[in-house]
């Protein structure tokens, strides 16, 4: 199936990846995206009729646990060690004027 990349592929993909190839680099890397559509085109002749799609290679599943408050809402534990604090909030120094 040889699939053949063109010099301006080559040239167009290099300035998206912001390379710098070299004449040589040029040709190595034709032939390594060749390679790389020939084995696509060879997967593609797969028959994956039936086979059900998966996302990971390993069965993964979610662990979920219970929403559960344990701190509570206790403002004047929380505005314990608070270096200001007015009306129930933190005080903060002013950052525009």
């Amino acid at each position: 199936m040889a699939n053949i990349i063109s010099d301006e592929t080559i040239d167009y993909v290099g300035i998206l990846a912001k390379l710098e190839l070299s004449g040589e680099e040029k040709e190595q890397a034709k032939k390594d995206m060749g390679s790389m559509l020939d084995y696509i085109d060879k997967l593609n002749e797969l028959d994956t009729e039936g086979v059900e799609p998966m996302s990971h290679v390993f069965p993964v599943h979610n662990v979920f646990r219970e929403d559960v408050v344990t701190n509570g809402n206790d403002r004047e534990q929380m505005l314990a060690n608070a270096p200001q604090k007015k009306e129930g909030t933190y005080m903060v120094p002013k950052t525009f004027d």
